[in-house]
């Protein structure tokens, strides 16, 4: 647990300011970011606070009216917890220990880490990566308990779950966040198990939320996981935002669904609804049975590049997109640089896309896993590209994910029907190969100053 008197009169100051934002939403609010800028002293986070506080400047803006919409829509309690756990404890004084953690240990230490607490799910989604995984895979409490903990020595206070289902195995969840009070939560899931006892125990351990899956509208959602299922999504939207516990979606774009995803209409319902953030993925052909016609074209993932950058001004959600995102970040952020993952059986991949692996949590720490040949190849090779919107080293950069897995020996995480690493890549190379001069002309037009570096160097 992070301890000292600095981080206890933190947790005391932001706690008594959020007990009064909702009187004076704007003015604690500026309160709670001038704080948080002092803490911020190596100013890690200054363009962030910067434009957070300019925001509050303006009633009108996008950003303002989602602080607001948060402010109003989220249990009390809720928002300090979320506050102390995700902006002090892991983006603040979480990220100083990351930092002695990578330079002590010589190795990638993620931000965050994705791991599996089932491989069971109760529906079958077209073309969803875990399915390709034994069903009958779970990790038991105590080992999910460790990892967890192993991961706070190394400054981690951020994790999220997926699988198969999470909610499958929901009362160990609320366990470890009651366990974990001083980290949070997220749970990647289909929505269709919360109920309002489940929303309940969410409000009363304060430090879990959920990003619910959704494909776009009905038939688009039902296509990919079964009828009935969006109506049932939209059902946990409304049982959550009753029960004042904040919540995001989860959005795929394939070729069938990315007008719908993109679209004006879908977000604005979806912020009706009570989202109050929204991560993007593009479908990725993972597993023999994966569906490459599903892949979203070149064009597809240039609309939704343009439309994210037109919601960021426009609307009131806080977007990722985890692929179209690169430049924001360096490039790739898997193999432990900013995340990873862990799957049911206990395998620790680089990303939750690539399921090669020579490290299972099962018989070794997290550290050790941290170090494993295949993490260790990707801490040398990482960015893929210096064109930071082509960063994966499987869908934008063909071939450079085989090197990898061939040259540390890793093996296929599929015990049913285990996927040649070369039978993969080949299936994205088309992919590559038509997003790398659209990639191109965007990584220009966004980055003038390195263009005319470049003109000067020659």
């Amino acid at each position: 647990m992070i301890s000292g008197i600095k981080h206890a009169a933190s947790e005391i100051a932001i706690k008594k300011a959020v007990d009064y934002v909702k009187k004076e939403p704007v003015k604690n609010l500026q309160t709670i970011i001038n704080y948080l800028e002092q803490l911020d002293r190596k100013h890690i986070y200054h363009n962030s606070m910067s434009y957070l506080k300019a925001s509050l400047n303006d009633p009108d803006n996008n950003m303002t009216k989602l602080l607001l919409n948060t402010i109003n829509d989220t249990d009390t309690d809720i928002m300090k917890k979320m506050l102390v756990n995700i902006v002090i404890n892991a983006a603040m004084f979480g990220y100083d220990i990351q930092k002695q953690s990578k330079e002590k240990y010589n190795c990638n230490i993620p931000w965050t880490f994705i791991i599996d607490p089932t491989s069971a799910c109760n529906l079958k989604c077209i073309g969803c990566w875990a399915s390709e995984y034994d069903k009958q895979s779970n990790l038991s409490y105590e080992e999910l308990d460790r990892v967890i903990q192993e991961g706070k020595e190394l400054g981690i206070y951020f994790f999220i779950f997926s699988g198969g289902e999470p909610l499958v195995r929901g009362k160990d969840l609320i366990r470890l966040c009651e366990k974990h009070n001083d980290c949070g939560f997220l749970a990647f899931t289909n929505g269709t198990l919360i109920d309002d006892a489940y929303a309940k125990e969410m409000r009363r351990v304060g430090n879990f939320t959920v990003a619910l899956s959704i494909e776009g509208y009905e038939e688009a959602t039902d296509m990919r996981r079964g009828k009935g299922t969006y109506q049932k999504v939209l059902k946990a939207m409304d049982i959550l935002k009753e029960n004042k516990v904040p919540f995001g979606i989860s959005v795929c774009y394939h070729a069938q669904n990315t007008d719908i995803i993109g679209s004006d209409e879908f977000i604005d319902y979806m912020i009706e609804k009570g989202a109050k953030f929204e991560w993007i993925f593009t479908y990725m052909p993972v597993g023999n049975d994966a569906v490459p016609e599903l892949m979203a074209s070149a064009e597809q993932r240039k609309f939704m590049y343009d439309r994210v950058r037109e919601f960021r001004k426009t609307k009131p959600i806080f977007i990722m997109d985890f692929w179209n995102d690169g430049e924001y970040v360096g490039g790739c952020i898997a193999g432990g640089r900013n995340y990873m993952h862990i799957n049911a059986n206990g395998d620790v991949e680089p990303c939750a896309f690539i399921h090669y692996s020579n490290a299972n949590i099962k018989d070794m720490s997290l550290l050790d896993a941290l170090h494993s040949p295949l993490f260790m190849e990707y801490a040398k090779n990482q960015p893929f590209n210096n064109n930071h919107l082509r960063p994966c080293p499987l869908l934008d950069n063909n071939g450079r994910l085989a090197e990898m897995v061939k040259k540390s020996g890793a093996h296929s995480t599929d015990m049913i029907s285990p996927e040649d690493v070369d039978a993969l890549c080949a299936k994205c190379a088309k992919a590559a190969e038509k997003w790398a001069p659209v990639a191109e002309k965007l990584w220009k037009a966004s980055h003038p100053e390195e263009n005319e570096r470049a003109v000067n160097s020659d």
